[in-house]
């Protein structure tokens, strides 16, 4: 898979910094970014960034600011030029569908004229001139697969047959909202872009406490925030049920051996090659999500068993924890439940915070700084060792409950703490959760991923999604 031939960044694009970054002396050092980073800038590059931490690219300096600032996830891209955006003619939409056809009518009828292109792939449904009927209508091309071969080979049937250079992949079962194109096109601005996606929602009406566990923590959700797409940060993968790729990026596409996961290796594939990706949440695209609790559950541990496929490709690129030995330490001895052991997990993170202070020699007031990034490192452990307990090793962790009444209350302890904890950063969004509901799907989506992902690594006799890695080496960088 080659990479982008271009990166220059088109006059016109105006660049923002990132709502999560901390400055610090006066702006001069940045942290933060995909993996996490710190940036010196220089007396050229501050001055850039004055107004409000937003800049336009109007010259080589500029330019040259804005590629380094998308690229390491410091900034974002907020408005591009008129004249480096792909126009709707230049996309394909290609929708892989299975017996839907009520949901592909509606799919159909949501769509924005004035596309270049519209194919719909039948991949095996029983009734194929029901779709046949609904996709003619909509004046689309039609493809047929008389047996299934699953959702990669269908998008790579439709991806064969485009003549534009973008093409947009929607599944069945999802409906775009009203101007969900623009913001994907505008992407594509930047030409070292590959693929860009919107968020995806729950398609209404949301009724029960599944439902609503699902529309505020639905796996196919990246939330309310723009950001790179990369691998081991925040936004690690985007679902393919709903994507925009340039054609030269993705080469043949998705690889049809892999009946899950196929968006996630896409993903690593992708970054691997340095094509750039961007995850855009102004664009939105309702999903209907799974809302049974037999089907739900099912799919949540289906997804899980693609760690193993995955991690045997792309070896470290799915890691159930990314921990420092540090941090591994702290971890560690949180889970003894013991006041002594408590005070050893501060002694060591006030230890980290002194080392860390250390090699900040650049920072006016490296204590501090240092103090303030290992508290937000130390949360970010608190979050690992929550869904270590509850998702990727609760086979483990039951083990530990059968013979030892501590090991029961520290479970029972970090079970409810996580659900109340993420059901309280939810409470707020609309629909709102009740706390028991919330709680109890948390668990039972932790139970049936955890599940799919220890059957995954069974079946393909590795441990390899199931290790724990370090992070990459500390990253320090001047720009400007």
């Amino acid at each position: 898979m080659p990479g982008p031939v271009d990166t220059a960044l088109p006059t016109g694009l105006r660049v923002a910094l990132d709502r999560q970054i901390l400055a610090v002396d006066d702006g001069a050092v940045l942290f933060g970014g995909a993996p996490p980073r710190m940036l010196l800038l220089s007396q050229a590059a501050r001055a850039l960034l004055a107004d409000g931490g937003a800049f336009t690219v109007t010259d080589a300096t500029s330019a040259a600011l804005a590629r380094r600032l998308l690229d390491v996830g410091i900034a974002h891209p907020v408005t591009a030029p008129a004249a480096a955006v792909p126009a709707a003619t230049d996309v394909t939409v290609v929708v892989p569908v299975k017996d839907r056809v009520a949901g592909l009518e509606r799919l159909l009828a949501a769509l924005p004229a004035g596309l270049g292109g519209l194919v719909v792939v039948d991949d095996g449904s029983a009734d194929p001139a029901a779709i046949r009927r609904v996709a003619e209508r909509a004046g689309a091309r039609v493809l047929r697969h008389p047996a299934a071969r699953g959702p990669a080979a269908a998008r790579n049937a439709g991806l064969a047959v485009a003549t534009t250079p973008l093409v947009a992949f929607l599944d069945s079962d999802v409906v775009p909202e009203p101007g969900w194109l623009e913001p994907l096109l505008a992407c594509f601005a930047d030409p070292a872009v590959g693929l860009a996606a919107p968020r995806i929602v729950a398609l209404p009406p949301i009724r029960g406490w599944l439902a609503t566990y699902e529309a505020v923590r639905s796996s196919l959700d990246m939330g309310p925030e723009a950001a790179p797409v990369v691998p081991r940060s925040r936004v690690a993968y985007v679902p393919s049920a709903a994507l925009l790729v340039h054609r030269n990026a993705v080469g043949d596409g998705f690889d049809e051996r892999m009946h899950v996961a196929e968006d996630v290796d896409l993903v690593l594939r992708l970054h691997a090659a340095r094509w750039r990706m961007r995850y855009q949440p102004v664009s939105r695209v309702a999903h209907d999500h799974r809302t049974t609790l037999r089907a739900w559950w099912l799919r949540k541990a289906y997804y899980g068993t693609g760690a193993a496929p995955l991690a045997q490709r792309h070896p470290g690129s799915v890691p159930p924890m990314v921990l420092t030995p540090s941090s591994a330490a702290v971890a560690a001895l949180l889970l003894l439940g013991r006041p002594v052991a408590a005070l050893g997990a501060v002694a060591v993170t006030a230890a980290s915070a002194e080392r860390l202070a250390r090699k900040l020699e650049l920072v006016r007031n490296p204590r501090p700084t240092a103090a303030r990034l290992v508290g937000l490192g130390t949360i970010g452990t608190l979050t690992q060792t929550a869904d270590a307990v509850t998702r990727h090793y609760w086979p483990l962790a039951l083990a530990a409950c059968l013979v030892s009444r501590r090991a029961r209350r520290t479970v029972a302890a970090v079970a409810l703490a996580e659900g109340v904890v993420d059901w309280w950063r939810r409470r707020g969004g609309d629909p709102r959760p009740t706390l028991a509901g919330h709680v109890l799907a948390r668990r039972l989506d932790d139970l049936a991923y955890g599940s799919g992902l220890w059957w995954g690594a069974l079946r393909h006799r590795t441990v390899e999604p199931l290790r724990p890695i370090r992070p990459g080496p500390d990253t320090m960088s001047r720009v400007g």
